[in-house]
């Protein structure tokens, strides 16, 4: 079967991931990264840096696909700015899962989101749009992840927590069941979460 072309906005580190990730699952065709102007003919691994911001309406039309490839410490802000353009020119935004991942037929995934190799997402959850689960993320059996969030490498959220739009969650943290977690709140690395947390919280080990 041909692979439809799947084209990545930004080139960092992340974008990296991404790829092999993309590569794994084999069912898209990497046509290439969009990232800043002054880095248009480089490459990100083997493939090449095609356009910038100012180029994407004129790629949408040829190539339907794209994944935000831009990581995301702390503020989505950028990620949701190329997401929201990305739907308003009529793009098309695939859910990206590893197959080395585990997702329940019993899950939902949002549009434009990517899970990473050996994360799992068990019965019951769902997972909003343009989110990141990272290698290693457990999103437990009925959790609810909202849009537009980073839930880092081998963090863990457990039964029933959900987490609103927007939010940060770090590597190795740890969400107690049940608990709501808010809209744009930031979860340092390595943290226990044992109860909710409002909107707008910032939460790290002292």
């Amino acid at each position: 079967m041909k692979r439809q072309g799947l084209i990545l906005i930004g080139g960092g580190g992340h974008c990296k991931a991404c790829i092999d990730v993309i590569e794994a699952e084999n069912r898209f065709r990497i046509v290439g990264v969009v990232d800043v102007k002054g880095k248009v003919g480089r490459k990100v691994l083997d493939y090449e840096i095609i356009g910038y911001d100012d180029d994407l309406p004129t790629l949408a039309e040829s190539y339907g696909n794209f994944l935000v490839t831009i990581g995301q410490i702390k503020s989505p802000a950028v990620r949701i700015s190329r997401f929201e353009f990305l739907k308003r020119v009529g793009a098309k935004l695939p859910v990206i899962i590893s197959p080395n991942a585990y997702v329940s037929k019993h899950a939902v995934i949002g549009e434009g989101t990517i899970i990473m190799h050996r994360a799992v997402i068990n019965a019951g959850a769902r997972v909003g749009r343009n989110c990141i689960i990272n290698t290693g993320a457990i999103i437990e059996h009925d959790a609810i992840i909202g849009d537009h969030c980073h839930v880092s490498t081998s963090a863990v959220i457990n039964g029933g927590v959900r987490v609103g739009d927007r939010t940060f969650f770090g590597s190795n943290a740890v969400a107690k069941e049940a608990i709501e977690i808010g809209e744009d709140c930031i979860v340092g690395a390595g943290v226990s979460v044992m109860k909710s947390l409002k909107s707008g919280s910032l939460s790290k080990n002292r």
